[in-house]
């Protein structure tokens, strides 16, 4: 039962189109995709997606970050996951997608050995979720005719990225919603795009477009402007960016600096983490949204076991994986008319992962680096 080896692998996952938002445009993402094997030879799993812009992270610091923290996992049971995650936090500092796709290889690795899903080993609560699709920034008429497309292939609920300025955000909601029409749900996500001022006039403005929540408007550091947003905003505020921690989300509930909470687990370390921002937000009456960053499919798998297996999180944005030219993952949590649904099999379920799409990087074991990072 015990970890005898660590295998860590890149892939590269371009997009099928460019995703602008307000932070900039992305083409593609280089992910770090770890293998656990333990003594039984038995398999777990887990996927990072770096964020320089969110978590501070790219392909080469996570790779670095492997050379401290999967040595951590030689020798140890796969059972005890808070063990593990201790180790991994003791280890170093932040690094937290790297953090992330250890713990939840872990995860799989202990629901493949105890032959149940990763929703059962979290609480367990329920079998599909809806989730949104996300339309980067383009001008109104392309994110009008993106919409569309999306709405045909099942979606009932949009998020819009927005942040860039002002009028040309409320032309794109306008545009967007006049597509539509009115009964697919929209919400929008600035990336801290706008002052106070600016998002003040931007949701008093799309307020008429019936928009249901608006995500991280401003800095993610202006707590006191996200709590002046919550007071008076006519659409209700996600925290995101401002949100990596049970600690950050403690903040949030203290000062109502937001009405939602997005959970992302690239951002929250891993699984464990995420469930105390979850248990922090739901003692505080605020609920959650699950969303994600450019991940394939081991990841967002892993963020549909978190969904159904938490009653907090109400609202679903786990659509990245359906933008990448090529998934390096076949079965996992597939999506069908807008739902995601939890796939049979223990662990993470029955996905697999396309290995020649990955490029192995290092390989660790008791006493050695066979490749060093």
């Amino acid at each position: 039962m015990p970890i005898r080896r660590v295998e860590v692998y890149t892939v590269e996952l371009p997009y099928k189109k460019p995703f602008t938002i307000s932070m900039g445009t992305s083409y593609s993402s280089t992910d770090v995709v770890v293998k656990l094997i333990d003594d039984e030879g038995n398999v777990g799993w887990g996927e990072a997606s770096p964020s320089r812009r969110v978590t501070g992270e790219s392909e080469d610091t996570i790779l670095s970050a492997m050379n401290v923290l999967a040595p951590q996992l030689i020798n140890e049971d796969p059972l005890n996951v808070e063990e593990i995650e201790r180790k991994l936090a003791g280890a170093i500092l932040g690094n937290t997608s790297a953090k992330l796709a250890l713990e939840m290889a872990v995860f799989d690795l202990k629901g493949k050995i105890l032959g149940v899903r990763v929703r059962d080993l979290l609480g367990g609560y329920r079998d599909r979720v809806e989730t949104d699709f996300t339309i980067g920034i383009m001008s109104p008429e392309e994110m009008a005719s993106d919409a569309l497309k999306y709405v045909e292939m099942g979606f009932r609920i949009l998020k819009l990225k927005v942040g860039l300025d002002v009028e040309e955000d409320i032309a794109r909601v306008k545009a967007v919603r006049d597509a539509v029409g009115k009964d697919i749900r929209i919400r929008i996500d600035a990336n801290q795009g706008w002052t106070v001022k600016q998002a003040k006039k931007a949701l008093s403005s799309m307020e008429r477009y019936d928009v249901e929540l608006a995500e991280q408007p401003v800095k993610w550091y202006d707590y006191e402007g996200m709590a002046e947003l919550t007071r008076v905003s006519p659409i209700p505020i996600m925290a995101d960016e401002s949100v990596h921690s049970a600690r950050d989300a403690l903040l949030v509930a203290k000062m109502r600096a937001a009405d939602y909470i997005n959970i992302k687990l690239t951002k929250a370390g891993g699984l464990l983490e995420a469930r105390r921002i979850a248990a922090i937000s739901e003692a505080a009456g605020i609920p959650n949204m699950i969303g994600c960053m450019m991940e394939g499919g081991i990841s967002i798998t892993a963020a549909v076991h978190f969904a159904t297996a938490t009653r907090n999180l109400v609202t679903t944005d786990l659509d990245s994986d359906i933008s990448l030219k090529e998934d390096f993952v076949e079965g996992g949590a597939k999506c069908e008319k807008g739902f995601r649904i939890l796939p049979e099999g223990p662990g993470l379920g029955n996905l697999r992962v396309k290995e020649g799409m990955l490029k192995l990087r290092g390989v660790f074991e008791e006493g050695k680096v066979s490749t060093p990072l």
